[in-house]
């Protein structure tokens, strides 16, 4: 089929409702102004009323819902412990509720309410007008309001929220080794616009290598009534202030339509653009209007970047560099809120795997994940492998069709993030389906020409239909590619669960099992790299992980932090840009079976020097004999007598000679320290704005103490609410709690008390944020 005359058929996929077009695509501004004279973006995320049990008396526009608890979006339906609960728990059929009154400048125009993300099913209301029902949690919708919103007085939008795991919905119908949770867990909105409207933007670079870099944009317009003049686009490529070129194309008029048109305007004579890479991941903005003569109709825009991004068979390219691919595997849920996490708290997640971990790579295993996410590792260089839900289950023909509309939505929503450079257009080890899977991928070709796709599976068997053979192979040694283009999408993981508080024999080899692998991806060209499963804990139904719903496979743990294995991926970076050293193990006599006698360490350095009690007792080079192929292999130190003598331990790190790091662990045994380290010190009092507060109990030297358990107390001061447990009790030395903010400006003081180091204290500003227009 052509491509221009497959975007003008293109419709949204009914799944399960009369949809409005356009739920918000990537970019999208979000602000309480107007985003321009045509349209106005309306945030609604403060004001909802919630209640457990659905009520259908609750959908009438004059029913009393002062009884309803008050919330914010995000929303979870039920908090939870971090582990140990029923998957029950948070499987009902709960109501939300919000008033709000639209402002004048919306008289004219169609409104809009597009849901970014709500789990599972959900039947919108609209002034006691059924709008219909959205089959799905991980992939946004939207329901046109005009035909029965009241333009003058209250309007009351009610949400059916159901929370079962429904088998006609993906992932679900047979099992899954994750926890979907419930709620409105990501943002909502009011979308005022024109009769005829900008629905979506797609830019797609061209040339980017070449001396002559070009960019088509495909303006998707949608005409709800007839237009009867002929418009004209015009589109920039902006570079902060600076237009870097622009163009311009005429419309036609057109008759009422239910599908967007694509219209494309091509921008040469773009000048050098600097190319979105892993060290500079450059971004441009597009800038999109419609115009009746000089009149502005509507105006949109999206961020892209210039990046050519391929799988050959020798490896991974990168605007024409080879790069070995080396991430891991996310899940988006988090303790005590599940999903429900909003924007800082996502864009955190792509910081601890770029900055922390050093990956250059994520897989948003298994399903589309916040946008917040996706926008961050724009920002940071950070690629990713984005696929629709599902875990190895495929259901009926109707199951499929939701399946289908899962890769339409995906993708129409993130198409202009760089970052990404591979569909997921499989369920996650599911068997093949011939029928099914040349569809999917066929649709991710047509609506995106730009990406490969991929599909993963785990049997080399499977057919492929896909760009790219993307395959889970949790063996040691890897099965060789069987395929030219190929990468590996899950390994370690279930096959050696690892807590923080496991002895140091298996902290050091799932730390091993993690490098042994990397070893064996750099060993081949072919091997595109490897996303090790996974990055954090993650909870999980009762009949998987290790019996308190929760799968210890990640390399940190469920509140990020990180467990030995981390350090190995942390130490893969260049040491000019970090210096890393990361002992796989805790300063014990005793933890080692017999006792302390090998010393592996993650880092990048080239050699070090271990000392205790200020002697020197060995030195060490990089374990090349038995990782031949890694940028930086561990070192595996051999300590054999030297346990015998004990104290202190110092290591020193050295690169080209010269000392770049060094490190002190206590020998005494003694909890010497309680601290509350927050990720940020400042939120904005919209009511859902969050940051994480680890808490840590160390030695003299700050290496944690994997060993202490205590019940810390909390208490908090000020206009915000503690998300988590309280007390809370230390896991691994450590563990995590959220400072929510409240909808007032202020300061915040959280206080943590150790049942005997004492007290520790954190301040957060809340400063204000700006008010809801609806």
């Amino acid at each position: 089929m052509d491509r221009r005359r497959f975007l003008e058929g293109t419709t949204t996929l009914l799944a399960g409702a009369a949809l409005a077009p356009n739920p918000l695509t990537a970019g999208e501004s979000r602000s309480s102004a107007p985003a321009s004279p045509g349209r106005l973006v309306l945030p609604m995320n403060r004001g909802w009323r919630f209640s457990r049990t659905a009520d259908p008396n609750a959908h009438a526009r004059d029913f009393d819902d002062s009884s309803f608890e008050k919330v914010v979006v995000p929303h979870t339906n039920v908090r939870l412990p971090w582990h140990g609960f029923s998957e029950r728990a948070c499987q009902f059929v709960s109501s939300y509720r919000r008033r709000f009154r639209l402002p004048p400048a919306a008289r004219g125009r169609h409104v809009f309410v597009d849901f970014e993300g709500v789990m599972t099913a959900s039947t919108v209301w609209i002034n006691g007008t059924r709008l219909g029902e959205y089959r799905g949690g991980y992939t946004p919708f939207s329901f046109e309001l005009t035909p029965h919103v009241d333009f003058d007085g209250e309007n009351v939008l009610a949400v059916d929220v159901d929370s079962t795991e429904r088998a006609d919905i993906p992932p679900f119908g047979y099992e899954i080794d994750y926890l979907t949770f419930g709620g409105i867990y990501r943002e909502v909105a009011l979308r005022v616009v024109p009769s005829t409207f900008i629905e979506n933007v797609f830019a797609r670079p061209k040339g980017v290598l070449t001396a002559h870099p070009s960019l088509d944009v495909d303006c998707f317009l949608l005409s709800l009534e007839p237009s009867r003049h002929a418009l004209t686009l015009e589109v920039e490529l902006r570079e902060g202030e600076r237009t870097l070129a622009r163009g311009a194309r005429r419309v036609p008029p057109s008759a009422a339509a239910a599908e967007p048109l694509a219209h494309t305007v091509r921008l040469d004579a773009l000048g050098p653009v600097e190319p979105w890479d892993l060290a500079r991941p450059r971004l441009y903005e597009v800038r999109v209007r419609l115009l009746d003569g000089a009149r502005l109709v509507d105006e949109d825009a999206r961020r892209t970047g210039f990046r050519e991004a391929q799988f050959t068979d020798h490896g991974f390219e990168l605007n024409g560099t080879v790069v070995k691919l080396r991430g891991l595997d996310r899940h988006q849920t988090f303790p005590f809120v599940g999903q429900a996490m909003p924007a800082r708290v996502q864009r955190r997640d792509a910081e601890i795997l770029r900055r922390e971990l050093g990956c250059n790579m994520v897989r948003t295993s298994h399903y589309p994940q916040s946008r917040h996410f996706l926008d961050a590792c724009d920002e940071l260089g950070l690629l990713v492998l984005e696929e629709i839900p599902g875990w190895q289950h495929v259901g009926d023909e109707s199951w499929k069709e939701l399946s289908v509309d899962n890769v339409r939505r995906m993708i129409r929503r993130d198409w202009n993030h760089p970052s990404i450079v591979l569909w997921g257009v499989r369920v996650n080890e599911s068997r093949d389906d011939h029928a099914f899977y040349t569809r999917t991928n066929a649709l991710a070709h047509q609506l995106d020409p730009t990406r490969q796709t991929g599909g993963i599976r785990y049997f080399q068997e499977s057919e492929l239909l896909e760009d790219v053979f993307t395959m889970n192979d949790f063996g040691f040694p890897l099965k060789p590619p069987n395929h030219p283009r190929y990468l590996n999408t899950e390994f370690v993981g279930h096959t050696f669960p690892t807590k923080t508080i496991d002895n140091v024999e298996r902290l050091t080899e799932h730390t091993l099992r993690h490098a042994r692998i990397h070893d064996q991806l750099a060993s081949n060209p072919q091997y595109a790299g490897g996303l090790g499963w996974c990055a954090f804990d993650y909870n999980t139904h009762g009949d998987f992980g290790s019996g308190d719903h929760v799968c210890y496979h990640g390399v940190s743990d469920i509140f990020r932090e990180p467990k030995p294995a981390a350090g190995f991926y942390a130490s893969q970076c260049d040491p000019a840009e970090r210096v890393v050293l990361a002992p796989a193990f805790h300063w014990a006599r005793g933890d080692e079976s017999v006792g302390f006698s090998r010393a592996l360490v993650s880092s990048n350095c080239d050699h070090l020097k271990f000392y205790i009690d200020d002697k020197l007792v060995g030195e060490a080079d990089p374990d090349r004999a038995q990782f031949p192929h890694l940028p930086h292999p561990p070192f595996d130190v051999k300590l054999g007598e030297l346990f015998h003598r004990w104290g202190d331990l110092r290591i020193e790190g050295y690169v080209g000679g010269k000392q770049v790091v060094a490190k002190s662990y206590s020998g005494k045994g003694v909890d010497a320290r309680f601290g509350l380290v927050p990720d940020d010190t400042q939120l904005v009092a919209d009511g859902a704005d969050s940051t994480r507060v680890v808490l840590r109990v160390t030695d003299e030297f700050g290496a944690i103490r994997p060993f202490a358990g205590d019940a810390i107390r909390l208490d908090l001061e000020g206009p915000a609410e503690i998300v988590g447990d309280n007390p809370f009790a230390l896991v691994g030395g450590t563990g995590a709690i959220w400072v929510r903010a409240g909808e007032r400006p202020g300061r915040v003081t959280l206080r943590g008390t150790h049942p005997h180091l004492g007290a520790s204290e954190v301040t957060i500003e809340v400063v204000a944020a700006p008010t809801e227009a609806v």
